[in-house]
């Protein structure tokens, strides 16, 4: 195959047309989580194992629900040093209308320098770079420290594999996260954080006809939900526009009424999900303070009943820019592509957050794609971009794995 990239000054050997063929495999695999169909990632984790065993690792496999595997690979070094992780996640979203796709999104054609597909930059491309990455780390001999390669379960749900992982001792020696989304080659230190809210207002059912003997709880979730919308203004005026993550946003998502969608009968509840974004600039505790004080007062006010659920709280990323990880990958970049890197930020949340939240680790997102394209039909990735990126991650891994210097490991 005939690709163009830029010469970088170290180079390394990574067999560009066996990556692509890897990551044709991975997108082949329609490793999409759904409890009724009975579809997990499990697949795509077995083809990720199978792939470094036969490189001669010892992957783990590691259920963190039935039938969801993380899949951990340690790669020793010769010597002590830090210890660095790659990470990315192996289930992907729904492909959803296949009629909006103009080509099947499980063939993994290539187009025109495109790699098409479901998953193909979210996230099996980085997958595969960080993979042949660390391949090429260890194949060019000696190297100080350790190589951590995680390819875990549940990003595109409640991140069930990193939440798992960063209970493990393993995750406590951790020095460094890469974690390796499609970014368009922009790094992303920083990172919006995410609450899920549902919302609850239990009135009393009654007769349409007769709304005196009822206590309707619907009006009550409007009010909630319009002031809900006062609170996402208060914050981005007083917050401003984020350099690389815009402004914090609370948008009312999914609203539902009664058992049954009678015309003629008022709900005895009404209930609605929230989803918060946020900068670093807003502190979640306050926030929710805030959010439950006003549900409370409006529940009151109307009569009735409410309640708040916190689904789940991942707090905003926002990474030092001269943390070790941070700056060996934009010398990688430079390394590799000839010029400084953009910096840039995450719209959403990734398993990062959670490695950050819970386990307190260094992360830094990188890795190829489109950084728009996730989720959209006729997803894809540049083939390029693909090669590109493993080498900038074993340029990382090189950088990192020697104090931050581009001194040693094979140079």
């Amino acid at each position: 195959m005939n690709r163009r990239r830029p010469m970088p000054r170290h180079d390394w050997q990574i067999d560009a047309d066996e990556l692509i063929a890897f990551t044709q495999e991975l997108v082949r695999i329609r490793s999409v989580y759904d409890a009724e169909e009975q579809t997990t990632e499990a697949e795509a984790a077995y083809a990720v194992a199978a792939k470094m065993r036969e490189w001669g690792w010892d992957p783990q496999l590691v259920e963190v629900a039935p039938g969801r595997p993380n899949v951990i690979a340690v790669l020793e070094g010769a010597s002590p040093g830090p210890t660095l992780m790659f990470e990315g996640h192996t289930d992907v979203v729904t492909e959803g209308d296949l009629s909006e796709w103009s080509f099947d999104p499980y063939a993994a054609e290539i187009r025109d320098g495109r790699l098409l597909g479901r998953g193909s930059a979210d996230m099996k491309a980085g997958v595969a770079a960080m993979m042949y990455a660390a391949r090429a780390v260890e194949q060019r001999g000696d190297f100080p420290g350790r190589i951590v390669v995680a390819a875990l379960a549940d990003e595109e749900g409640m991140m069930l594999g990193a939440k798992h992982f960063a209970q493990t001792e393993l995750a406590k020696q951790i020095d460094g996260v890469v974690v390796c989304e499609p970014e368009d080659y922009e790094v992303c230190a920083v990172s919006k954080g995410a609450i899920r809210l549902k919302v609850t207002v239990d009135g009393k059912m009654a007769h349409g006809a007769m709304p005196q003997h009822g206590r309707n709880p619907i009006p009550v979730a409007a009010r909630i939900i319009g002031r809900i919308a006062d609170i996402q203004e208060k914050l981005q005026t007083n917050n401003g526009e984020h350099e690389h993550l815009g402004f914090d946003y609370l948008t009312t998502t999914v609203i539902h009424a009664g058992d049954s969608d009678q015309m003629n009968v008022i709900p005895r509840a009404c209930s609605f999900w929230v989803d918060v974004r946020t900068t670093p600039a807003t502190d979640h505790a306050e926030l929710l303070f805030e959010i439950r004080d006003l549900v409370e007062e409006t529940a009151l006010a109307g009569d009735v009943k409410a309640n708040v659920d916190v689904i789940d709280d991942r707090p905003p990323v926002d990474t030092p820019t001269d943390t070790p990880v941070v700056t060996a990958l934009v010398e990688a970049h430079v390394n590799v592509m000839g010029a400084e890197p953009r910096f840039g930020g995450v719209p959403g949340t990734t398993d990062g957050t959670i490695l950050v939240r819970d386990a307190a680790l260094h992360s830094v997102v990188y890795g190829p794609g489109d950084k728009w394209i996730a989720h959209q039909a006729d997803e894809w990735v540049g083939v390029d971009d693909i090669v590109n990126c493993a080498h900038i991650y074993a340029e990382t891994a090189r950088i990192f794995l020697a104090g931050g210097t581009s001194a040693g490991l094979g140079v």
